[in-house]
């Protein structure tokens, strides 16, 4: 059982990106004593595609929480092109938005605060442990917190995964992401492959876009740096080579984040709950992580609001069990689907595929889409 020394168990959460941030506004709307801890401060870029699926928009409105009052952009159609070029185009019948880290982490965050949350910004954790029915969670600074659960919701990699068994495992991917001014459609979102990688294109917020790319790190290699292997491998794409030739790019560089991982996660270890993409990522081609990582903090938080009473066990369990239940299959397909792209044979393979076999597309889109939460 977990020894209470007051009403609510207290909870310390590392990690403020999506999934870190709706969890400290529910747990603290509902009285649960949290801390949050972000190594960075508010407003920043993150790697991320920076399109979410329609399917969190009443959840979030439960929490007074309205993604149109950003202007994003309403997205009701899907693009793959092959690496020559050759696209498929179908229509989203749930449909998302295009909307950029940098508001929306900046807004969930106030939120929390105006929730209750302590958040503490601008320091790292170096280490979770768990010993006599108690977290403790090393600081940076060397200052020690105490807590009666812990959620790490640290996002795709950390320092605190590097005991975890899939941190062993080199990722041979690379994330980067522009935002950029160009002339292309406000409703589409589209993922161009390339030799070894693939890009996704959408409109955000104002006049912006978001221009993200997953590559293979041999690319890299190969070429040196990413403006030369960009001009080298993505412009084989001729939709890509046009793309990044007709843009504005805004920031002097851009976001880049080393060893994307899509393996299977742990979602309970050593009693620490993994939220987010810290539990699981669903490849970008799919562009749901946005989504499945707010979903997966309402299963969590709700967990935790209903059981916390009981043995942790319980609460591990039937987590785990609710998460794999609406993520599991959804990031099997995504992970089987990934497959298929980053190659010039296999792309154009697939691209013909979905041309031709209606029902593969619908299929694909099903089932890496959720349901309304």
């Amino acid at each position: 059982m977990v020894t209470l020394t007051q009403s609510k168990p207290s909870i310390t959460i590392v990690g403020g990106g999506l999934a870190g941030l709706v969890c400290s506004i529910i747990l603290s709307r509902n009285g649960f004593p949290v801390t949050l801890f972000e190594k960075k401060t508010y407003p920043f870029h993150r790697v991320c595609g920076e399109y979410i699926s329609n399917e969190v928009i009443a959840f979030l409105k439960s929490l007074e929480i309205d993604l149109y009052r950003f202007n994003g952009a309403k997205i009701t159609e899907l693009a793959i092109s092959s690496v020559s070029g050759r696209t498929f185009k179908t229509s989203l019948d749930l449909g998302g938005l295009g909307l950029s880290r940098f508001l929306l982490d900046d807004h969930l965050y106030h939120k929390a605060l105006a929730s209750g949350a302590k958040v503490v910004l601008g320091i790292k954790a170096n280490n979770i442990s768990f010993n006599d029915n108690q977290f403790e969670v090393l600081l940076e600074d060397g200052r020690l917190i105490t807590s009666d659960f812990v959620i790490a919701a640290h996002g795709k990699r950390s320092n605190l995964d590097k005991a975890r068994t899939f941190f062993t495992h080199r990722s041979p991917f690379i994330g980067v992401k522009y935002h950029i001014k160009t002339d292309f459609p406000k409703n589409l979102v589209q993922l161009d492959n390339f030799k070894d990688g693939y890009c996704g294109t959408v409109k955000i917020e104002d006049d912006k876009y978001c221009l993200c790319y997953l590559s293979h790190k041999n690319n890299i290699k190969t070429h040196g740096n990413l403006l030369d292997m960009e001009k080298a491998v993505l412009y084989e794409n001729p939709l890509l080579k046009m793309l990044f030739q007709n843009s504005e790019f805004l920031y002097s560089k851009p976001e880049v984040i080393n060893e994307i991982s899509f393996e299977r996660k742990g979602l309970v270890e050593d009693h620490v709950l993994f939220c987010g993409d810290s539990a699981g990522m669903i490849s970008p081609l799919c562009g749901n992580g946005m989504a499945i990582a707010i979903h997966s903090a309402k299963i969590l938080s709700d967990t935790l609001i209903a059981f916390y009473k009981n043995d942790r066990k319980v609460v591990e369990d039937l987590y785990s069990q609710q998460w794999r239940r609406y993520f599991s299959q959804r990031l099997a397909v995504g992970r089987l689907t990934q497959k298929l792209f980053g190659g010039r044979i296999t792309s154009e393979l697939a691209v013909r595929g979905l041309q031709t076999i209606k029902p593969l597309s619908n299929f694909i889109i099903k089932r890496t889409h959720g349901a309304p939460f």
